[in-house]
């Protein structure tokens, strides 16, 4: 799915004499740009409210800010999705910087675990969680703990200049007959 940015789109049916002031419908999309969101939009619409987009219209397409981009959050993602076996209910945590990078992970995960395709997944409801205490998964109350280390195996004790000669100290070849 890569990048994806989070749009609220805002349509309606468009207006007839018999209905001169429809109802206004609201939606929070993630997609990499505001054409997709738009497309989205329109699909979901013809799911759920039965509204094609020959007969709508689009009133606003927004992009939503992050409020805090610099802050680690942790997050919960109701999400359905259609396997080959049938429709599953979910419900995953994930920590990232903002809520548009939760849904890739959620999409790179579902991916990976599942092999659900992203056409295949819905997002239902996203809520940020806010105490310690309300997050279920273990993988990610593990990095609650203040006192955590992570190991940094790409890092050498560099050798000084003594013993760097003794360990590229070159040995003849010893011949026994």
């Amino acid at each position: 799915m890569g990048n994806l940015t989070e749009f609220v789109v805002v349509g309606r049916h468009v207006p007839t004499e018999a209905e001169p002031s429809p109802k206004l419908y609201r939606m929070r999309i993630f997609a990499p740009n505001n054409l997709v969101a738009k497309s989205r939009y329109w699909q979901y619409m013809k799911k759920l409210q039965r509204i094609k987009k020959s007969v709508g219209e689009i009133l606003h397409v927004g992009e939503v800010p992050e409020k805090n981009p610099n802050v680690v959050k942790n997050f919960g993602i109701w999400i359905r999705y259609d396997s080959r076996s049938g429709t599953h209910n979910m419900y995953k945590e994930y920590r990232e910087l903002s809520r548009a990078d939760a849904v890739s992970a959620c999409y790179m995960d579902l991916a990976g675990r599942h092999r659900a395709r992203a056409r295949s997944i819905q997002i239902i409801r996203i809520q940020e969680v806010e105490k310690s205490e309300d997050l279920r998964r273990a993988y990610v109350q593990q990095f609650l703990n203040s006192k955590i280390k992570f190991p940094l195996p790409q890092r050498r004790v560099r050798a000084t200049s003594k013993s760097f000669k003794t360990v590229l100290k070159a040995n003849l070849p010893s011949i026994s007959a």
